[in-house]
């Protein structure tokens, strides 16, 4: 095991000096409390974070799409990561990943966790964030504009791996869970911040692949924030076969009537799969749910277990 602290007791005072170090897999580094303002990226398959404490192991950052490079252009969305990992067999457990850069308004969008890869799990994790502070790639298969994925997979192989979040929290404003993994959420709080707008956040933006089985799933999450009542959306479509389950959560009176928005793109009406079962709170109320989402039977959830779900082959998609 490579230990770093801040107060010189371990091997490294930096995280990304202790991943640079490592030459043979699997590895664990254990992170003593401490505030590590840098960017880490990991690359090498079968590594291992743990964090003394969720609360007081923070890697943070403050990277933003607007901000300019060298060559005058901006940054965009995939290359303001604080943390980025692309890789196989990683695990993470009680750290707090931060982009400290503010809201979407003022900065664009700023990215605390950029995940890919196949078995990839953050257990006890805080990801802060405001808009898009976590994408679980891959990225979806085209952009709509030339430079949009800009950033360290924008040529990699589309390959949807499986991810897994668990006693997480999590929170942003717009779309601040997005992209095109198979992602299981569980017991983890997902946390809305207000912009004063007449829809204040949108937690999830799935860009699930068309023959992709399972999109997001979350299972006894709570969904909550500081926004008034019906101002915030569940989910909408950055691309239009998106698929987002919610098994037995908890949902906060902020949520809209309808908890979802097509995104002005209605032929996700028949594309997307959007579904509940279960749920409950205020702002649980499944007769005025937009007409294309689902209320699961018993049978229909039973689909939706994390064994199935991360058990699910990975292709390559196409």
């Amino acid at each position: 095991m490579i230990t770093v602290a801040k107060d010189l007791t371990g091997d490294f005072t930096s995280i990304q000096e202790a991943v640079n170090s490592i030459k043979n897999t699997p590895e664990t580094i254990f992170i003593k409390n401490g505030i590590y303002k840098e960017r880490v990226e990991i690359t090498l398959d079968n590594i291992t974070l743990i964090g003394e404490s969720a609360g007081n192991t923070v890697i943070t950052n403050d990277y933003c799409a607007r901000m300019p490079m060298e060559d005058g252009s901006k940054r965009g969305t995939f290359r303001s990561y604080t943390f980025f990992v692309n890789a196989e067999h990683f695990s993470a457990l009680n750290i707090t990943f931060e982009n400290s850069a503010g809201f979407g308004k003022q900065v664009g969008q700023a990215i605390a966790v950029y995940a890919e890869g196949d078995d990839i799990s953050f257990v006890n994790c805080r990801m802060l964030g405001h808009q898009d502070t976590l994408f679980t790639g891959p990225l979806p298969i085209t952009e709509k504009e030339a430079g949009g994925f800009r950033g360290p997979t924008e040529f990699a192989e589309r390959i949807p791996g499986r991810q897994l979040y668990e006693n997480c929290y999590i929170c942003g404003e717009v779309d601040f869970i997005f992209g095109s993994a198979t992602a299981y959420f569980k017991n983890c709080e997902l946390y809305a911040l207000n912009r004063n707008e007449t829809i204040n956040s949108y937690y999830t933006a799935p860009s699930t692949y068309k023959n992709q089985k399972y999109g997001y799933v979350f299972e006894g999450c709570r969904f909550t924030g500081d926004c008034p009542d019906k101002t915030v959306m569940l989910s909408r479509p950055w691309r239009i076969y998106a698929k987002a389950v919610f098994l037995r959560c908890e949902m906060s009176g902020q949520i809209t009537d309808c908890g979802f928005s097509d995104w002005n793109k209605p032929e996700a009406h028949e594309t997307s799969y959007y579904a509940e079962y279960k749920c409950f709170g205020s702002g649980y109320r499944p007769q005025l749910r937009a007409p294309f989402v689902h209320q699961l039977t018993d049978d229909e959830a039973l689909e939706y277990t994390k064994e199935k779900v991360l058990s699910y082959p990975v292709y390559k998609a196409e």
